[in-house]
Parts: structure tokens; C-alpha cells; sequence
């Protein structure tokens, strides 16, 4: 009885313990790891997130940029760092849904080291062509591909990421076959694109929008299930005769797995509350997203569900990273 009773007090005294250390959270700054350089729309996302995490926590937020591995720099990082709060990741299905599917060597498990927090946004790609390239549909583009097997190039910002993974899901969907060109970001691709010399390109809104407006990039298709406000007369790839192809572009937060649960719970509280907010719709408007507040099952749910769906479009191509 006497050891039954020590236990119960050891028990109590640890929870206890769990509890005032969460309750503590947080004493200090936290990071925020993102696996893109700055400038882009996913730093421009992590950093509304900083800043509002930020008032709403008390402690300042850092945005702390971690390119390069397909995004393996800043996933291992994460997922070394003490489960204590003080370190986030904001990635999304480049990391979580497809990575493992591309390479089976990772010095790490996405889904296995990483505790999903919430969603912070979403957006669609839109596929553009070139105005020097006399085309101003789907059908066209695919058209000329089928004419032309392999031959006709399309742009992307880097082999194995999710650009690259959205075109040959189109290509596999249409049966079809394209030569890709990566370049190391869409800045250095854009003045190919333009000009013709690649003149397909499938990317965010921020980088490209100032050509479609200008003219000298023709957008034939957005990716996401259903049109995209800022461009509600550009039809989506699932209208052109691809039922069920949808390729929408999220961002996340996460945590090192066995991070306390209580702060998972208030960083998912304050996210979601600030997400449903008319201001957190303007803010992210403004970078072409939209918010996506979401509990970390709903995370956990959308990446087994894009594995199921990028598996053999992946396989089809090959894709693999190093």
C-alpha cells in the first residue's frame, strides 16, 4: 500500500510537473523554420504567422530561412531540436506528402519525427504559357505535345519539387509526355519562359503576376479544385476534362514529435482564431493565398490523402531527389 501510495504521489508530481512547465510556455523566443529563401510567398506567410503568434503568445517570433535538400535542411533541424516548444517549421506537402515518396534514403522521417500543429494557407499553381507560344488552352498545349513527344519543354523551379510534380501529374493524367527544364528558382526561369525559349511554366501567384498582367504570359489553367479568386475567368485543369486533378499548394506548422500537447493545442488555438478573421483573409490575400485554419488530424489527413493521390504520377516519372 505504502509503494502504491509513493507511486501515486511520484505520478501526481510529474504531471503536475508537465503541467506548470506548459502553463510556463513561453518564457523565451521561439523559431520559426521555414525551407525557403526570403522574399517568396512562403516567407511572406511565415512572417503574418511570426507577427501574430508573436502578440498573441507574448514572445517574439523569429523567422529563421533554411533552403536547400528539397527542403531536408530545414526538416532536420526541426525534427532535431528539443520537443520543448521553442522551434516550429512551417513546410507543407513538398515535405510531408511527397519527399518520401521521392526518396527512400531521408536522414529523417517527415511524418515519423514531425507532430503536425495546423494549417496557415493555401493557393493553387497556375499553368502559363508564353505569349510567344500560339496556344490559349489546355487542349492546345496538349495538343502540341502529343505532337511532339517529348520535346516540348516546361520550366520549373527546381527537380523534384512540387512544380515539377504538377506538371508530370498533368502529364500522366493526360497521357502524354514533356521535357522538363529546372531551374534553381523561378527567377532565373522567368526570362526563359517569357521569351520562348521554355515557354511553359506552372508556378504561385507572387512571382508571375506582374506577367499576367502585362500580357506576356498567357495563363491557361489553375491547378486547385475549383477557380481561384484572383483569377475567376481561368478555368481549372479538373474542368478541362481532368476530373479529380487538383493540385493546391498548403503551408503548415509543425513541431518535433512528443512536443507537449498543451502547446500544440494554444498555438493551434491562436492560429485558428486568427485565421478566421476578415484581417488574416485580407493579409494573406495580398501574397495570393488564402487562410486554412485546420486542426493537426485534418494535416495529418491531407498528406495521406496527396500520397495516395502523387504515388504513381511519381512512380510514372521517376522523380527522385538526392
Amino acid at each position: 500500500m505504502l509503494r502504491r501510495a509513493l507511486l501515486a504521489l511520484t505520478g501526481a508530481g510529474a504531471l503536475a510537473s508537465t503541467k506548470a512547465r506548459a502553463q510556463a510556455w513561453p518564457a523565451k523566443p521561439i523559431r520559426l523554420i521555414i525551407p525557403y529563401t526570403p522574399g517568396g510567398g512562403a516567407d511572406g506567410a511565415a512572417r503574418l504567422i511570426a507577427a501574430q503568434l508573436g502578440s498573441a503568445l507574448g514572445q517574439t517570433v523569429i523567422v529563421d530561412s533554411r533552403p536547400g535538400g528539397n527542403t531536408t535542411i530545414a526538416g532536420i533541424a526541426v525534427a532535431r531540436s528539443p520537443a520543448d516548444g521553442y522551434t516550429l517549421l512551417m513546410t507543407g506537402g513538398s515535405t510531408m506528402s511527397v519527399l518520401p515518396l521521392m526518396n527512400d534514403k531521408l536522414p529523417f522521417d517527415p511524418v515519423a519525427d514531425l507532430a503536425p500543429v495546423g494549417m496557415v494557407s493555401r493557393f493553387p499553381f497556375i499553368l502559363a504559357a508564353s505569349a510567344t507560344l500560339d496556344v490559349k488552352t489546355l487542349a492546345e498545349v496538349l495538343a502540341l505535345a502529343r505532337a511532339r513527344p517529348g520535346e516540348l519543354p516546361y520550366a520549373s523551379n527546381g527537380s523534384g519539387g512540387m512544380v515539377h510534380l504538377g506538371m508530370e501529374l498533368l502529364a500522366y493524367s493526360a497521357q502524354v509526355k514533356l521535357n522538363h527544364v529546372p531551374y534553381k528558382g523561378f527567377a532565373p526561369a522567368l526570362p526563359d519562359v517569357i521569351t520562348g525559349r521554355t515557354p511553359l511554366i506552372m508556378a504561385d501567384w507572387a512571382p508571375i503576376a506582374a506577367h499576367l498582367r502585362s500580357g506576356a504570359l498567357r495563363p491557361l489553367a489553375v491547378t486547385s479544385a475549383r477557380r481561384w479568386p484572383s483569377l475567376p475567368d481561368v478555368p481549372t485543369v479538373a474542368e478541362q476534362g481532368f476530373p479529380g486533378y487538383e493540385m493546391e499548394i498548403w503551408f503548415g506548422l509543425y513541431a518535433p514529435v512528443r512536443t507537449p500537447a498543451a502547446v500544440v493545442t494554444r498555438i493551434n488555438d491562436e492560429l485558428r482564431k486568427w485565421l478566421a478573421t476578415a484581417e488574416a483573409r485580407e493579409a494573406f490575400a495580398a501574397i495570393g493565398h488564402e487562410p486554412a485554419p485546420s486542426t493537426p488530424d485534418e494535416v495529418r489527413q491531407r498528406v495521406a490523402a496527396e500520397q495516395k493521390l502523387f504515388g504513381p504520377a511519381i512512380k510514372a516519372a521517376n522523380i527522385k531527389t538526392e
